[in-house]
């Protein structure tokens, strides 16, 4: 691709919220710092293990990317290997995005292809060997569609990247988006609780371990994470998860442990009630 014709083309997005290097000194402009180290950051913290799970490669893997935006895991998944990535997107300025970038990284089309479409009104055509699910979880209002979607799939590996409700149990909480562009069909979304995230992985027959990181409140990128609410899961059906290191059980204080346990003599009524 002409340079020249390359910097327009990645002009004529009003914003892009990946930074690709795409040679001969061009990149696509992202607003700050911040998100250029969070990528970083985020890529050593849940990919890195992924790929030691896998032998530190990708090959012979077919990879869905749900979720993709501007297609920087799907590529990320290319570069480590993979066979072939799907990546599905609302937003279809996102996927022209994901597009321009493969172009201009000069990856063969046969192993790669984008969809603008809601992924509610989407179903697999065809089987993958791993599933990216990163961002995706907290921004819906129907999760276990989600996992429906991925169960469909057949995928024996699913990595889930998402924000997390800090409420006890396996719940999950009401919220709304602060960027309603975010949303998929809805701007109130439920946020699940980490045991929320395993629970619904295992209906599904997948082990999950949530993944261990040690990142600081004041790192740049990654307050979320710091702060627990956010929290990256390795989900498998097949492959050993034993060796990724896995998040400590968050603190319990003795107020939410009496709400739990008043909410679990509550439901015990309730079923004794209704039989």
């Amino acid at each position: 691709m002409d340079a020249e014709d390359l910097i327009e083309r990645i002009a004529a997005f009003p914003s892009w919220n990946y930074r690709f290097d795409l040679g001969e000194g061009i990149s696509t402009p992202v607003a700050s710092a911040w998100r250029v180290r969070r990528q970083e950051l985020r890529r050593r913290y849940f990919f890195e293990p992924l790929l030691a799970l896998t032998g530190g490669t990708l090959a012979g893997r077919r990879v869905l990317d749900l979720g993709c935006n501007a297609g920087f895991w799907s590529l990320q998944a290319i570069e480590a290997g993979a066979e072939f990535v799907l990546g599905v997107d609302g937003a279809r300025s996102a996927i022209e995005q994901a597009e321009l970038v493969f172009e201009a990284k000069g990856v063969s089309r046969e192993r790669y292809s984008f969809e603008a479409v809601n992924i509610f009104d989407w179903q697999p055509a065809e089987r993958f060997d791993l599933v990216l699910c990163l961002g995706l979880l907290d921004v819906v209002a129907k999760p276990l569609a989600v996992f429906e979607l991925i169960a469909a799939s057949g995928a024996e590996l699913v990595v889930i990247d998402t924000g997390i409700s800090r409420a006890r149990g396996e719940l999950f909480e009401v919220g709304r988006l602060n960027e309603p562009r975010n949303a998929v069909e809805h701007e109130l979304v439920l946020v699940p609780t980490r045991p929320a995230v395993t629970a619904l992985a295992k209906r599904f027959g997948l082990g999950t371990v949530a993944l261990a990181h040690e990142f600081d409140a004041d790192e740049l990128g990654v307050d979320d994470y710091a702060a627990g609410r956010r929290l990256a899961f390795i989900c498998s059906s097949g492959p050993s998860l034993e060796g990724l290191a896995a998040a400590p059980e968050p603190a319990q204080n003795a107020w939410a442990g009496a709400l739990q346990g008043a909410s679990r003599s509550v439901r015990r009524r309730f079923r004794s009630a209704a039989r």
